[in-house]
Order: C-alpha cells, then structure tokens, then sequence
C-alpha cells in the first residue's frame, strides 16, 4: 500500500506530462492559424506566380 502511495506521489512530481501537453498545445494551435492564414496565402502565392508568368511572357 505504501509503495503505491510513493508511486503516486512520484508521478504527480513529474513535469515530463505537463511538457508534453504544453508542446501538443502549442501544435494545435500552430495548425490552426496555418488553417486560418490557407486562403490569404493562397491568394498571394496565385497573384506572384501570375505576375511572374506575365512578365516572362511579355518578354518572350
């Protein structure tokens, strides 16, 4: 009974967990302003590359 209660104890110290979730936190949290930004960036990229195209176009 004793050991379990030591076991207990051990675990509830342990930082290793909390480190874990904070990084599995910070990740979803990542995901979804890259989720968010999608289709601003979309359309940025799609504008540059059709600028781009033009312009080699024009100088062909």
């Amino acid at each position: 009974m004793n050991t379990m209660f030591n076991g207990i104890k051990h675990f509830a110290q342990e930082e290793d967990g909390a480190a874990g979730i904070e990084y599995a936190l910070l990740l979803a949290f990542v995901a979804l302003c890259m989720v968010a930004a999608g289709p601003a960036v979309k359309t940025a990229v799609t504008s540059i590359w059709t600028a781009i195209s033009a312009a080699l176009t024009a100088a062909a």
